[in-house]
C-alpha cells in the first residue's frame, strides 16, 4: 500500500506568512499614496495592509521552528498556493475601500494583476481612488518578476535555501543563472527591473504624463501587465505619439530576456546580438509590424479604431505606430491598447489572435508559449525531414550553437501539447456558459497567455465585467496556470504528486 506524501507543512505556512508580510507592506505603501493624494480611502487601505501584515507575522511566528530544508514538491506547493494566498489577501483593499464590492470581481482583478494579465472588470477606472489604482498597478509590478523570486532574494537571511522555488517560478523553460548563488541572481534581476521602471517613469513624465500616471504605466509596462489609469488605456495619449513610443521601447525590453539586459550592462553586447531567441523575437516584431502597418495604411479606417483622437503626425506614421504598438503589446502579452484592432480587417483580427500564442522571450516578464519554445519546435520539425532521409544520422537540435538534449525537446513538445489542450478545454468551458464562439476562444487564449484584451465582447475596448461569475473564476484559473507555465500548477492535480514512491 502506498503511503501518503509527508510534507514539511511548517515551512510551507511559514513561507505563506512571509508572502503576506510582503503583501501587507505593499498595501501600506498604497495607503501612503492615498494619503498624499487625499483620495478618502487612506484609513481603509492602512487597516487592510496592517491586517494582512499582522496575519503574516503571526503565521511566521507560529511556524518559526520549521525544518529549513525545502524539497522540490514543497517548492511547487509554495509557488502555486502562494499565488492564491497573495491574490486572496490582495483582494482585501478592493473590498475594504468599496472600489470593487464583489468578492468574485475583487479576486478576479487581483489574480489578473498578480499574473500580469491585465483583464479588468472596472467600467470606469478614472473614478477609482488613486491609492487603489496604485495598488492595482503594484500587483502587476510585484507579479511581473515574481513575488517568489523577491522572497528568494532575502531567504538566506532566514537560513533557507531557495533554489527549488526559483526553478519552479522563474519565467521561461529554463532559468539562466547570472551568479552561482541564486539569491544574487534574484537581486540582480530585481535591480534591472527596478532600474527600467524608474527610467520609464522619468521619460514618461518628461514626455507629458502626470507623475502618478507615469509611475503606474511604468510598473504595468515592465511587468507586461496592461492595467491603465485611463478608461481608454494608452489611446488616451494618441495625440502624444512620443509617450506611446516610450512605452513601445520598454514593452520590447520587458518582453526580452532580462539576462540579456544584464549582459548588455556588463558590456557583453555580442551575447545579446548573437542570441538566437532575441534575433527571432526581433524578427517576429519587425515582420508582423510591417504586415500590420501596410494593411492598416491601405485598408483600415483609423478614424473608427483610434478612439476619437486625431492622427497628429500623418496617416503613414499613425499606421506604423499603431501597428508597432499593438504587435509588441500582444506578443509581449502586455495588453495596452492604442486602438481597437478588431476593426482592422478580419485578417488582422486573426493575426492578433495568433500572436496571443507567441509570447515574449524566456526569462522575460511576458506570458504565452515563449519564443524559444517556438524556435525549438520549428527546428525540430525541419530536422524530422532530415531524419526521415537519413534515419541513422544523429542530428541534434541546436540553440545558440549548443546541442539541446532530447529531454528538453520532449519537455517543450509536451508543454506545447498541454498548452493547446488547456486552451481548447478553456474555450469549451466558456462556451458552456453560453458565451459565443469568437468570445470563448478569445478569452481562453487571452487568459491562458496572460494577454488581457481578447476578442468579441471582451475585445480591446471592452472589459470583463459582463463575464458570468463562474466564468471569472474559470478565467482566473487559466491565468494562474498560464503565469506559472502549466506544469507547476497542474502537477498538483495529479494523484502521484501526493504519494510517496
Amino acid at each position: 500500500m502506498r503511503k501518503r506524501l509527508r510534507l514539511n507543512y511548517k515551512i510551507i505556512f511559514y513561507f505563506f506568512g512571509l508572502l503576506l508580510v510582503f503583501n501587507g507592506g505593499f498595501i501600506l505603501l498604497s495607503a501612503l499614496v492615498s494619503l498624499i493624494y487625499e483620495d478618502g480611502v487612506t484609513l481603509n487601505l492602512f487597516l487592510s495592509g496592517f491586517g494582512v501584515l499582522l496575519f503574516g507575522l503571526l503565521g511566521m511566528f507560529n511556524h518559526r521552528d520549521h525544518n529549513k530544508e525545502l524539497n522540490k514538491r514543497e517548492g511547487y506547493i509554495v509557488v502555486s498556493f502562494g499565488w492564491i494566498v497573495m491574490s486572496l489577501s490582495g483582494a482585501i483593499p478592493y473590498l475594504a475601500t468599496g472600489a470593487i464590492p464583489s468578492f468574485t470581481n475583487a479576486f478576479f482583478e487581483t489574480m489578473s494583476g498578480f499574473t500580469t494579465t491585465g483583464a479588468s472588470i472596472l467600467n470606469d477606472i478614472e473614478i477609482v481612488p488613486k491609492g487603489v489604482l496604485f495598488w492595482r498597478s503594484l500587483t502587476h509590478w510585484i507579479g511581473g518578476m515574481g513575488i517568489i523570486v523577491l522572497a528568494v532574494a532575502i531567504l538566506p537571511l532566514l537560513g533557507i535555501g531557495g533554489m527549488q522555488l526559483f526553478a519552479a517560478e522563474a519565467p521561461g523553460p529554463s532559468a539562466d543563472k547570472l551568479h552561482p548563488r541564486i539569491t544574487d541572481t534574484a537581486k540582480r534581476l530585481w535591480l534591472i527591473y527596478f532600474g527600467y521602471t524608474a527610467a520609464e517613469t522619468i521619460l514618461l513624465k518628461v514626455a507629458g504624463m502626470s507623475f502618478f500616471d507615469a509611475v503606474n504605466h511604468s510598473m504595468c509596462t515592465l511587468s507586461t501587465g496592461g492595467f491603465s489609469t485611463k478608461n481608454a488605456s494608452v489611446a488616451y495619449w494618441n495625440n502624444k505619439p512620443i509617450i506611446q513610443y516610450i512605452i513601445i521601447f520598454f514593452m520590447f525590453l520587458a518582453g526580452s530576456n532580462f539576462v540579456l539586459s544584464y549582459f548588455a550592462f556588463k558590456g557583453k553586447v555580442q551575447k545579446v546580438i548573437q542570441d538566437e531567441e532575441f534575433k527571432l523575437y526581433f524578427m517576429f516584431v519587425a515582420i508582423f509590424t510591417i504586415v500590420s502597418a501596410l494593411i492598416i495604411y491601405f485598408r483600415a479606417d483609423l478614424s473608427l479604431s483610434s478612439i476619437d483622437h486625431p492622427m497628429v503626425w500623418g496617416r503613414g506614421e499613425s499606421a506604423f505606430r499603431h501597428a508597432l504598438f499593438q504587435v509588441i503589446s500582444v506578443i509581449t502579452t502586455t495588453g495596452f491598447v492604442t486602438a481597437d484592432y478588431t476593426l482592422w480587417t478580419p485578417f488582422l483580427v486573426v493575426l492578433f489572435f495568433g500572436l496571443m500564442f507567441l509570447g515574449g522571450s524566456a526569462g522575460s516578464t511576458a506570458g504565452g508559449v515563449k519564443v524559444v519554445r517556438h524556435m525549438v519546435l520549428i527546428k525540430n520539425g525541419f530536422l524530422e525531414f532530415k531524419r526521415t532521409l537519413h534515419p541513422n544520422a544523429i542530428v541534434p537540435v541546436r540553440y545558440n550553437k549548443r546541442a539541446i538534449s532530447k529531454e528538453i525537446v520532449f519537455n517543450i513538445l509536451g508543454f506545447f501539447i498541454l498548452y493547446m489542450i488547456s486552451f481548447i478545454i478553456g474555450a469549451l468551458g466558456f462556451s458552456m456558459m453560453g458565451i459565443n464562439f469568437e468570445s470563448s476562444i478569445g478569452i481562453a487564449a487571452s487568459s491562458l497567455g496572460n494577454v488581457g484584451p481578447a476578442l468579441g465582447q471582451f475585445g480591446p475596448v471592452n472589459n470583463y465585467a459582463s463575464l458570468p461569475a463562474i466564468g471569472k473564476w474559470w478565467s482566473a484559473f487559466l491565468m494562474l496556470i498560464g503565469r506559472l507555465e502549466l506544469f507547476t500548477v497542474l502537477i498538483l492535480l495529479t494523484p502521484f504528486f501526493w504519494r510517496n514512491r
